[in-house]
């Protein structure tokens, strides 16, 4: 019962981790028009100040600009990256963080 409870509990986990990070890389693509500026159509940032993108984790980029979005991350660049997430969906930051992350 108990190794039942665990696979169910795991099964669950998942799922919702797939649900979280569920966008499309290739409506992303569309949506990165701010992102290009500093992080370029290939995800490689133009100066060494500014992060590459290409390959990151999707549900850290995700993280990281809801974060920017809602006030919650304020450090190091979050001046300039607030305003650029501030009007993106989660639907627009699900899609940019899966295009960013399969370069």
């Amino acid at each position: 019962m108990r190794k039942l409870l665990l696979c169910v509990a795991t099964a669950a986990l998942a799922v919702s981790g797939a649900a979280q990070a569920a966008g499309d890389a290739e409506a992303g693509k569309g949506k990165i028009g701010l992102c290009v500026a500093c992080h370029g159509t290939d995800g490689k940032g133009i100066m060494p100040m500014y992060p590459n993108l290409n390959g990151q984790n999707a549900t850290y980029l995700e993280s990281a600009l809801k974060a920017y979005r809602d006030g919650n991350r304020t450090g190091g660049t979050a001046p300039i990256m607030a305003p650029m997430a501030a009007n993106l969906s989660d639907q627009d930051i699900a899609d940019i963080a899966a295009y960013y992350s399969q370069l």
